[in-house]
């Protein structure tokens, strides 16, 4: 399936349904090789951006903002050939839009405040990506930014 017609989905379906859709294509495209933790740092920092606002109002909105996430990063002719990170990435991205509807005190966070990440062996860091990151995982940092 290419990614194109993922996101070409997510567009037409109404919000809050597309958000699934578009947080399972993130987490497939950023951490599909990754730990089910990793996935789900992936997750957080696109809802805790969601959240925030500064960046769109919704998940879709939030990683197809120019740049940000790999959905526009990718070409969308991209094909998604493996069905089983798409199942396992869409599994986390449910739990983590579940968990996200709780109160902010009752949330599972595994990045907590992380609104930005990277994958950490970088050579060349953006500068963003200044001190000690919120967490190290698999070969992700994740980070807190303050100032943008």
């Amino acid at each position: 399936m290419k990614l194109a017609w993922i996101f070409w989905l997510a567009n037409v379906l109404p919000q809050p349904v597309a958000d699934p859709i578009c947080l399972t294509a993130t987490i497939y495209l950023e951490a599909r090789n990754q730990s089910t933790l990793g996935q789900r740092a992936v997750a957080e920092v696109a809802l805790r951006r969601a959240e925030d606002g500064r960046w769109g109002g919704s998940v879709c909105s939030v990683v197809t903002a120019p740049r940000q996430f790999a959905p526009t990063l990718i070409p969308p002719s991209f094909m998604l050939k493996n069905p089983r990170a798409w199942e396992r990435a869409s599994a986390i991205a449910f739990e983590a839009l579940r968990d996200w509807r709780k109160p902010r005190g009752s949330r599972r966070q595994v990045v907590p405040g992380a609104d930005h990440f990277l994958v950490h062996d970088l050579v060349d860091r953006p500068n963003w990506a200044q001190g000690a990151p919120v967490a190290l995982i698999g070969d992700h940092a994740f980070y807190r930014v303050q100032n943008l």
